[in-house]
């Protein structure tokens, strides 16, 4: 027996059909409206304006309720878009990690390039990595890579690629300025995604070292070490950063004025979401702040707070706390004067910090009262100034002041010294500045201004100062062993003032292995109380970082820096542009 009706018998159903839909068709006949057309002349006016009333009221209640609706299921998110034209003063000549030095190199290697972990609002966050264990009490690191970690052509990143960094970085031919940060590292790859690096002692702020930008082994293999500084990679890059190299612009030589960068969808992060950076390159700073008068460029980096133009409307100005700090350190040995503690003291107390700032920095600044930048070690507090305090100190500690010489002296010696520091401009105002400060005191000082190649060379590495004005840049990971252990005393440490103390030797060697950071604060502080009561340098201020960009540029997150380039470490975060996305599309 068939399931499915006849013919005959489907015939009457389909008729039925027909006809609802022919009744439904006339209901909506020019003829309907006519009528709804009457019944509404039928109306009053008042009626007619109450229901129009109505009508409107309860059309914008619906527009309202789908409005309150897609706000509540939906969330605004960046959107592809904007460009950003940056200004930079020198010339690219190494866009590679392992031999940036200047600044623009470094910031477009930052762009360019990744590594293991990137530092991220002062904490250290896997990158090419996708994890990490720390062993071996603190000596040994085995990273993880993504699955997915490739470079701009595309190639695969591995372990070999880790492997030829490090090696490359290591080699004395090479001449990396990154090469003490790995010396001593033992990399071996586990498996093809897997490296384990091998310290031969606990280094607790290694993970930032673990910065460095990864190079491509299958570009690279082929060069020589010795040719490495040569080859046209380091002006043709290619990396594994948020942004590549889309196009470069030359003049007659044959220099580079342009560099375009274009954003990297397969970043390891995440695509970027601006569509274009632009590098503008300039001769020197007046150059560059014409350009951005002329509004050639939109933003620029590291020109200091004293020297920076109008700002514009549509620019905004960041002030970045740094981990630099400046200070003048006393050369014990050579000057016996300042050997004397009382001296010292009563040159730290002499000093205004805030009008230091004022005057040199334009305020772009944090005064200082210990080597350690406040940004890192919160708690400490300017030190006190006063001409009279001094004065007391001084007469405490067994000087007197002759009214007709304005001189102080004791035991035959003349309290009087020689400052040393570089010739860029900020240093000799600062130099200027304290030296004034400690003549109004009755202290003659010498304030001799060098080349700063001069001055590398000729003052610092031989330590032939008496007291000498310089920064420092310390990690974010807090290791001050560099500038001030016994130890490096003598050049190529750091430790301009010379200083020597068994306790304090031991505090920094305990510190620089110590993996938690709350026990390492508290060996600093502990350090901080000595160098207190010792005053071996008078440590001045943590100048600000400035730079100015495009006030539509949003998701910055600059946290501390330790170099400029540290500006774009969350670049591919950066938006101008917005949309709206149903909160179940943006999972």
């Amino acid at each position: 027996m068939s399931v499915y009706p006849s013919q005959s018998e489907s015939e009457p159903d389909e008729r039925r059909g027909a006809q609802q839909a022919s009744l439904l068709l006339r209901e909506f006949h020019p003829s309907f409206f006519v009528s709804l057309h009457n019944i509404l002349k039928s109306f009053s006016p008042a009626e007619r304006l109450l229901l129009y009333l109505l009508s409107i009221v309860m059309s914008a209640s619906v527009l309202w309720l789908l409005i309150d609706v897609n706000v509540r299921v939906s969330a605004i998110v960046p959107s592809p878009g904007g460009e950003i034209v940056e200004g930079a003063v020198g010339t690219p000549r190494f866009i590679n990690p392992l031999l940036a030095i200047s600044q623009v190199d470094q910031d477009l290697a930052a762009l360019v390039f990744s590594g293991l972990m990137r530092s991220s609002n002062n904490t250290m966050v896997p990158d090419l990595a996708e994890s990490y264990l720390i062993e071996d009490e603190g000596k040994k690191y085995v990273f993880r890579l993504r699955e997915d970690a490739q470079f701009h052509d595309g190639a695969a990143i591995t372990a070999e690629d880790i492997l030829f960094t490090i090696a490359l970085v290591q080699n004395p031919e090479v001449k990396s300025p990154r090469r003490a940060d790995w010396d001593g590292v033992v990399a071996e790859a586990i498996d093809e995604r897997t490296v384990a690096l091998t310290l031969p002692q606990a280094y607790a702020p290694f993970l930032e070292n673990t910065q460095l930008g990864i190079i491509p082994k299958h570009l690279w293999e082929d060069v020589l070490p010795a040719e490495l500084p040569f080859h046209i990679l380091n002006s043709n890059p290619i990396g594994s950063g948020p942004f590549e190299v889309d196009s470069i612009e030359t003049d007659a030589a044959g220099l580079p004025t342009k560099y375009l960068l274009e954003p990297f969808d397969d970043f390891a992060l995440g695509a970027p979401h601006l569509k274009r950076i632009t590098f503008v390159f300039f001769a020197n700073q007046d150059l560059l702040l014409s350009a951005y008068d002329e509004e050639k460029i939109d933003s620029f980096a590291g020109v200091p707070g004293s020297q920076l133009p109008a700002r514009k409307e549509t620019t905004h100005v960041e002030k970045i706390e740094s981990t630099r700090i400046f200070g003048i350190f006393f050369n014990q040995n050579r000057a016996a004067v300042l050997s004397d503690a009382a001296v010292r003291r009563a040159l730290d107390t002499a000093l205004d910090r805030d009008l230091l700032i004022k005057t040199v920095l334009a305020g772009y600044g944090t005064p200082l009262a210990d080597p350690i930048p406040p940004s890192l070690l919160h708690g400490t507090t300017t030190p006190p100034y006063s001409i009279e305090a001094a004065r007391a100190i001084l007469e405490k500690g067994g000087w007197t002041f002759a009214e007709e010489s304005g001189t102080w002296s004791k035991d035959k010696q003349v309290l009087s010294f020689a400052l040393a520091t570089a010739d860029t401009p900020e240093l000799v105002l600062t130099a200027e500045e304290a030296a004034a400060r400690w003549r109004e005191l009755g202290i003659p000082v010498d304030v001799q201004v060098y080349p700063l190649t001069e001055f590398s060379v000729s003052v610092l590495r031989p330590r032939n100062y008496d007291a000498v004005l310089f920064g420092e840049v310390v990690g974010h990971s807090l290791d001050l062993f560099a500038f001030w252990h016994s130890s490096q005393r003598n050049d190529p440490g750091l430790n301009l003032a010379l200083y020597t103390n068994t306790k304090t030797d031991r505090i920094l060697a305990s510190a620089r292995t110590e993996t938690s950071r709350n026990e390492r604060e508290e060996l600093y502080q502990e350090f901080i109380e000595i160098i207190r009561a010792d005053v071996p340098a008078v440590f001045l201020y943590a100048p600000e970082f400035v730079y100015a960009h495009p006030n539509g540029i949003h998701g910055t997150a600059f946290g501390t820096l330790t170099t400029p380039s540290e500006r774009f470490m969350n670049v591919h975060e950066w938006y101008t542009d917005t949309e709206r996305v149903w909160s179940f599309f943006n999972n």
